[in-house]
């Protein structure tokens, strides 16, 4: 303690800038000043932010971080580890269901004692689906073997996240660290931070990155690292991995000391507000805690010795600050945005409960409520009735009600799920229009649809009312290929704009029986509801006289998370149908990119700048990555060719109904975040296929045929015929873009040769 003092006393307050910024740019703001080797990332509101903030950095020369997009959080967070494991500085930012598709692999760090900082900008976990802000993800990850901060303010945030590393490193701790703050409440609001002009200031308090360790950096020192233990030797590394992280609670204190002096902002482990005399109190994580703040100060003026307590540690738990600060404490409320379902109260009460156990002189009454789940707001009223229920236990002695929800509501008949207009089914659907045979000579499929104004009295799958942006292409090119098929149809969507722009709780546009499940299992879910179905209807637990089409709907990015679940759907042969719109990014999440971004094409995480133009690598081929799953058909389509699109609808529909897996990518418009009029909206459909960008193809029991080409049309056009109509790619037709855009049409005119020779050539 000694040489840490004299540390102190040489440590002056280094110069700041004062600025109003949310949480998630602050977050980002310190990962740049550090400046991280790798942010390993996938967007997920309301963490997308911190990635894309560090992007426009980027593109603007302010650090030299790595962004490496990943295929899913999975992904994400097995960059993150790769890159720690090779000793390298490492960043990410998540939120809700995010933090559970990676939480297989937080363990895996913990465990063999990598260190990374990671942002949990708290949301709900679904399901149902809900954005907004609460703590359920971040009671996942209590039991995960990371240190755990909490970050109140967009200035704690900030704060925090250079502390962080600090603590991360250590060398006593060697262990990944989660800076926690709240969805919207703090991550969006801005407010008064300030920030290290100088980022060597920063740099100077991280210090050098440690390299005293066992990394897998130097062929010429091998290592063997996550090597399977025994039940012996497990016990020991967890016990190992136990000290450390108790370690990181005195770790904490040195460093938020050391902070205070180069800041002049102190984090003591507990934020305790008029608790010196308080007789009853309130325990709340982040926002909340200042919420409360004034209420106490009202109750103090009408002498009720109120107080708040606000951990900005969680992890590990600081019990024996607890118990001092609740010494003379008579009640207390504690208030969580998340549930421990069927433990009578959520974790960090019985993690208060426990630690007050400890002490036989204590005798504080304590209640617990869960409250503000799904970004259900917390105002003062709220925090004077919490403090209410705790003068009722104060006076009594005792707890009532020991464990509540607080906030909810009886149940409404009136808001009971229901569409906008009514349901249709059966002969609704069925034109007759449509035929579809297998030529038994030739085993070709013969199609026959009639002009697209004679299906124009065919209705519509989706009712109006939705919630879609204007010009959007998801519908127009999802009712055309609907068109096609004929029937009843039982559709999934995963999450994505489609999906949030029709069923907002307690309406739904769908006419016809819609499932919801995320990005990376919609496929797999389908498939399973489609053999439930043919199984019950084959023991006659269910009586229809035609066989449903099943359809699962992806796109906003959803077949780069799902992939793997749509492969091995198709690999199974189920009888579904999988539609991908394509609209060439995470358009639901706001404009990130996607895997089917085309190369320089500007999005919210590809910035366009001094440093940068926009992506820097290829679109992925989806229809060919399905069509190697040997699947009977794979088609391409977009609205500008209705009539083509229509066909392949019904085609769809006959080989999913006689022969297994079906996928389809359809091309629509997105002008909102393609920064396109929406008057061009079939214009530039046309575009990208008359360029080649977007060919329509389709793939038939292994045998390719184009289904329009536009050099027999004579309507071959360039790729700056297509890129001219979007502000997203219009600066790859400048002079000193030339290069990429000759890459960019290389590609395109590649892959355009190659489909043509298996055009011409069944067996290729």
């Amino acid at each position: 303690m000694a040489m840490l003092e004299e540390q102190l006393k040489e440590t002056a307050k280094a110069e700041q800038v004062l600025t109003f910024e949310s949480g998630n740019e602050m977050a980002a703001m310190a990962a740049a000043q550090i400046n991280y080797h790798i942010m390993g990332y996938f967007p997920i509101t309301p963490s997308t932010e911190v990635a894309q903030y560090l992007d426009m950095m980027k593109a603007r020369g302010e650090h030299d971080i790595k962004l490496i997009p990943a295929d899913g959080e999975h992904g994400s967070a097995g960059i993150c580890y790769g890159a720690a494991a090779t000793g390298a500085r490492v960043f990410n930012a998540t939120s809700a269901n995010g933090l559970l598709y990676m939480i297989e692999q937080l363990p895996v760090q913990a465990g063999t004692r990598f260190p990374m900082v990671m942002n949990l900008v708290t949301r709900a976990v679904s399901g149902p689906l809900d954005i907004r802000g609460d703590h359920s993800d971040l009671y996942y990850a209590l039991n995960t073997g990371w240190v755990i901060l909490t970050a109140r303010t967009p200035q704690a945030v900030y704060d925090m996240n250079i502390m962080a590393l600090k603590i991360a490193e250590h060398s006593k701790v060697r262990l990944p660290v989660i800076v926690a703050y709240d969805g919207f409440f703090t991550s969006h609001q801005k407010r008064r931070v300030e920030f290290f002009k100088d980022r060597a200031v920063v740099q100077k308090f991280v210090g050098e990155c440690p390299l005293d360790y066992n990394f897998a950096r130097d062929p010429k020192k091998p290592v063997t690292i996550g090597a399977h233990m025994n039940g012996e030797d497990l016990m020991n590394n967890h016990f190992q991995q136990s000290e450390a992280i108790y370690v990181a609670g005195e770790v904490f204190r040195e460093v938020t000391a050391e902070y205070a002096k180069l800041s002049g902002r102190e984090y003591p482990v507990l934020d305790l507000y008029k608790m010196e005399d308080a007789e009853v109190a309130l325990f709340l994580l982040n926002s909340a805690a200042e919420s409360a703040k004034d209420v106490v100060d009202k109750l103090r003026a009408k002498g009720i010795k109120a107080g708040v307590i606000s951990p900005n540690i969680i992890r590990p738990f600081p019990a024996n600050e607890i118990r001092e600060a609740l010494k003379n404490v008579k009640s207390l409320l504690v208030g969580e945005r998340a549930d421990s379902y069927g433990a009578h109260g959520p974790n960090l009460t019985h993690e208060v409960k426990s630690a007050l156990q400890e002490d036989k002189e204590n005798a504080t009454v304590v209640l617990s409520r869960v409250f503000g789940l799904g970004g259900k707001d917390f105002y003062a009223d709220d925090a004077e009735a919490f403090f209410e229920m705790a003068i009722a236990a104060k006076e009594k002695g005792f707890a009532e009600k020991p464990f509540d929800y607080y906030g909810i509501v009886p149940g409404n008949p009136e808001k009971e799920l229901k569409p906008v207009i009514e349901p249709q089914h059966g002969e609704s659907y069925k034109s007759g229009l449509i035929d579809v045979k297998m030529d038994e000579e030739t085993g070709e499929l013969k199609v026959k649809i009639p002009p697209l104004r004679a299906l124009a009295s065919k209705p519509k799958r989706l009712g109006s009312g939705h919630g879609a942006c204007p010009g959007c292409g998801i519908f127009p090119g999802l009712e055309l290929f609907f068109k096609g098929i004929e029937g009843d149809i039982v559709v999934l969507y995963q999450t994505g704009c489609a999906y949030v722009t029709t069923t907002a709780y307690p309406y739904t546009s769908h006419k016809q029986t819609m499932i919801h499940n995320l990005f990376q299992n919609g496929a797999a879910t389908l498939s399973g509801t489609v053999e439930a179905f043919f199984e019950l209807k084959k023991r006659g637990e269910i009586e229809i006289a035609e066989d449903v089409t099943f359809v699962m709907i992806t796109g906003d990015g959803g077949m780069d998370i799902g992939m793997g679940s749509a492969i091995g759907t198709a690999l199974r042969g189920h009888k579904l149908i999988i539609v991908e719109y394509d609209n060439e990014g995470y358009m639901n999440t706001g404009s990130q990119m996607s895997y089917s971004t085309p190369m320089g094409h500007m999005t919210s995480t590809t910035s366009v700048g001094k440093t940068q133009q926009g992506k820097s690598f290829h679109h992925k081929d989806t229809a060919q990555l399905m069509a190697a799953a040997n699947i009977p058909y794979v088609f391409t389509g977009t609205e500008a060719f209705p009539q083509d699109l229509v066909k392949k609808g019904a085609k769809a529909q006959w080989y999913v109904q006689n022969v297994g897996t079906v996928y389809g990518k359809i091309l629509i418009t997105c002008p909102l975040n393609w920064k396109s009029e929406d008057r061009y909206g079939s214009t530039i459909m046309e575009a990208a296929v008359n360029s080649c960008f977007f060919p329509l193809y389709e793939i038939e029991q292994g045998k390719t045929a184009i289904t329009y080409n536009p050099e027999e049309k004579n309507k071959r056009v360039p790729a700056s015929e297509w890129l001219k109509y979007m502000g997203k790619s219009k600066h790859l037709l400048k002079e000193e873009n030339k290069e990429m855009l000759a890459v960019f049409e290389k590609e395109i005119e590649k892959r355009w040769q190659r489909l043509k020779a298996k055009h011409d050539h069944p067996m290729l």
